[in-house]
């Protein structure tokens, strides 16, 4: 077995919240969703491209995985910025939804919670959803608190920077769902 591309366990409350259930009391919960495009064909892509860690990559995040695919306990380390101000955010996949056969309404996708050395504790998921119309739309739901006193300090800026990789996240869905390349 190869050795794990960040180490440690994952370090908050309400692990798999983003998916059943209320985040903890005590976190930031942000919940955002856009439309993103129309039928079966765009859901599946958007759905493809959030399982194979494409969402983060169109979104100009540096994305180095265990797995080339979404599946739960797989480590995950993204990264923005730019040299000695590069953020990294290790996280573990804690929960997956894939796309099924057969018909509308329905969603996939996935959640990760941070583990040490991330700047957040907390849990991120990305869900993608068809409504018996046939109109697909993006769910991103994050809860956290600041890790250390130095991005609790920062509060500020880390709501804005977390509005900026939101909407790119939103974009890259969009595109997914275009089929853009």
């Amino acid at each position: 077995m190869s050795p794990r591309i960040a180490g440690g366990e994952l370090n908050y409350s309400g692990i798999g919240s983003t998916e059943s259930g209320p985040p903890p009391a005590d976190a930031d919960c942000l919940v955002t969703h856009a439309y993103v495009g129309e039928g079966m064909a765009a859901y599946r892509r958007v759905a493809q491209g959030m399982l194979t860690w494409q969402l983060q990559k169109r979104a100009g995040l540096t994305v180095r995985a265990e797995s080339d695919v979404v599946v739960p306990g797989t480590r995950v380390v993204s990264g923005f910025g730019v040299g000695p101000f590069r953020i990294n955010a290790p996280c573990e996949v804690v929960w997956v939804r894939r796309p099924v056969p057969g018909d509308v309404p329905q969603s996939a996708g996935f959640g990760y919670g941070t583990l040490p050395g991330h700047p957040v504790r907390g849990e991120e998921a990305f869900e993608v959803s068809i409504d018996a119309s046939g109109r697909v739309t993006l769910r991103i739901t994050a809860f956290g608190v600041p890790s250390n006193w130095l991005y609790a300090a920062g509060g500020a800026l880390t709501k804005r920077a977390r509005g900026h990789i939101t909407s790119r996240y939103i974009r890259s869905a969009q595109e997914l769902a275009a089929a853009v390349n």
